[in-house]
């Protein structure tokens, strides 16, 4: 199992915020007072893994119980806002990353409302870049004595808080550990980690024996590792998507004689789905997004006396690439996932008001839709209930700079689903979305790629494989050499770069006194701010044709006459604090 293949990559964005989070959470929690215990902590209950191989269940003072539940996403400040809703969709579980002197008031909120908390601890490197760094488990001891007095600690907190259901140590580390190491040493350390987690499982016990202790990884493949170096573990945990409804053929396979609650599940994410005509993953529609639910959830209470439940992912009210990817309530409003998940968990619908359905979107030219000009996008509206819709169209960077944020995008509506939409004028594949909404709290939304294209210019390039200089060019930086050729290659994958100071200029010699009507810029994300565009006979005297001022980069088509050998931009204020970079520089006859 040491083949890092074997376990997939991550959900796109959320476990980089979701770090983020959690890191923030563990360093605070060094420095936070104990909370004291409150009313809601006296009640405590005893929670046990029962049974044998294969006829397992979780017990509450007994009673069984299914964890029925949904990974949390609010604020700590928001708990008591939101947890009446997630008890009222059948939510009995919440599950969290990270815990320490800040969660008493969500535990406190969750056992108002009898939901219970599967209480996260974070341990590096938690799924990948951007959660905490890497640590090697072999040698780093400071470390592990650290989480091995610090997560105690917590236990000892909330261990009789009602709220409290299960403990969970580490979130997808075996996974993210491939981030770190490769080859023998990346075994060493899958096994080195694993083993830890049995050290945090033993002190837990030894602290509180009344409630179970998991660890979460991603996917199956982290298995034959608990299996094989953390025998005090009570449970495994697993973060399955797509892939959920294989995980019972896996556990057979396996010979596995723990029982497992899945941690994260529902709809496909990017990293399984097939990429489109633009190269991207195929985000699938809120349809198939609410039809996922179900299936995963059918299949977890499909392997009997095994699965013990689940958190699905996700409870949350982000509204940003990833929200829009997984959130029930981006921007807390409800989609048609939210209602999939009530009924999943046995509460029925039938009163409810219900989100705006989009289908058979489109976008018309998708592989090729000019920077800046309006392009087509179609589809089919239908509210269940009639109300009337009110509509967004937006557009998000996230495969050009891997950016989150949906912007709103210039439209006109020609009819129900039917839009004129100014594209952006930044080069790349971008994403498009429709968002419909209610006016009764619900939204629908559906999206597609669409790859923005430089827009045809009139006339015949005359820069086109000519000789170019430029006052400095990047020879070894993430993508170079980048000399002044590659602007007048033709070729919008390669660029010219400069060196990271003002002003830089770059020069094409056309050889010949030529006449021309037109220039046309392609800015990589390095853009310039302030620049000229100068014209010489002789390449040492230049005359101003055309000065701007406030460029934001992306395509510049500039409208200038002039007659000359050489053509050459001056920049003199950079738009960034890197230096200037263009895909290509054309000049038009």
């Amino acid at each position: 199992m040491s083949d890092s293949r074997l376990l997939p990559r991550s959900a796109p964005g959320r476990l980089r915020t979701l770090a983020s989070v959690a890191a923030t959470t563990l360093l605070a929690a060094f420095a936070v007072t104990l909370p004291t215990a409150g009313p809601a902590q006296a009640a405590g209950g005893v929670v046990k893994v029962t049974g044998s191989q294969g006829a397992w269940q979780l017990t509450v003072d007994g009673a069984p119980y299914q964890v029925k539940g949904l990974t949390w996403g609010p604020s700590v400040a928001d708990a008591d806002r939101y947890m009446p809703d997630v008890a009222s969709m059948g939510v009995n579980t919440i599950r969290t990353w990270g815990t320490d002197g800040t969660t008493k008031p969500l535990l406190d909120s969750a056992a108002a409302n009898g939901v219970k908390v599967i209480a996260g601890f974070w341990l590096q490197p938690g799924g990948g870049p951007g959660s905490g760094g890497c640590v090697n488990y072999l040698t780093d001891t400071q470390y592990k004595n650290d989480m091995l007095a610090e997560f105690p600690k917590w236990v000892e907190t909330y261990k009789d808080h009602a709220g409290v259901l299960m403990w969970n140590v580490g979130n997808e580390s075996v996974l993210g550990l491939q981030n770190c190491y490769s080859g023998d040493a990346l075994e060493q350390q899958r096994n080195a980690y694993t083993t830890f987690v049995n050290d945090i499982a033993k002190k837990i016990h030894a602290v509180d024996p009344n409630h179970p202790v998991t660890s979460t990884d991603a996917w199956t493949g982290a298995w034959p590792y608990y299996q094989r170096n953390a025998p005090d573990l009570d449970l495994y945990a697993v973060n399955s998507y797509a892939d959920v409804c294989n995980i019972e053929e896996t556990w057979n396979a396996g010979g596995y004689t723990k029982p497992y609650i899945v941690t994260e599940g529902g709809p496909a994410g990017e990293w399984e789905v097939d990429d489109d005509a633009n190269g991207v993953a195929s985000e699938p529609t809120d349809l198939a997004k609410a039809q996922g639910y179900k299936d995963a959830w059918n299949c977890v209470t499909g392997h009997r006396g095994v699965a013990l439940g689940a958190t699905l992912f996700h409870y949350g009210t982000e509204y940003d690439f990833g929200g829009v990817w997984f959130n029930l309530l981006p921007a807390g409003q409800k989609r048609l996932s939210y209602y999939a998940v009530k009924e999943a968990y046995g509460r029925s619908t039938a009163g409810d008001n219900k989100p705006p359905v989009i289908t058979n979107m489109a976008v018309d030219g998708a592989t090729s839709v000019p920077a800046g000009r309006p392009f087509k996008v179609t589809s089919d509206v239908a509210d269940p209930d009639g109300d009337a819709l009110g509509y967004e169209v937006l557009v998000n960077s996230k495969y050009i700079d891997d950016g989150g944020q949906l912007t709103p995008a210039r439209f006109t509506a020609g009819g129900t689903g039917d839009f004129t939409v100014t594209a952006p004028d930044k080069l790349g594949v971008w994403k498009v979305y429709i968002k419909a909404t209610d006016g009764k709290g619900n939204v629908g939304i559906e999206t597609k790629s669409f790859k923005v294209v430089p827009p045809p210019v009139d006339g015949t390039n005359v820069a086109k494989g000519k000789p170019a200089t430029a006052s400095s060019f990047q020879p070894d930086s993430v993508g170079c050499p980048c000399p002044a050729a590659g602007a007048v290659d033709g070729d919008f994958g390669s660029r010219w770069a400069s060196d990271w100071a003002d002003p830089q200029w770059i020069q094409v010699d056309l050889g010949a006194r030529t006449a021309f009507k037109h220039v046309q810029l392609a800015w990589e994300a390095a853009y310039a701010k302030s620049y000229t565009v100068q014209t010489s006979d002789n390449g040492q005297d230049w005359s101003t044709v055309k000065t701007v001022t406030g460029g934001d980069g992306g395509i510049d088509d500039i409208a200038v006459t002039g007659e000359a050998r050489y053509v050459r931009v001056n920049a003199t204020e950079r738009g960034t604090a890197w230096g200037y970079s263009l895909y290509e520089f054309g000049v038009y006859s």
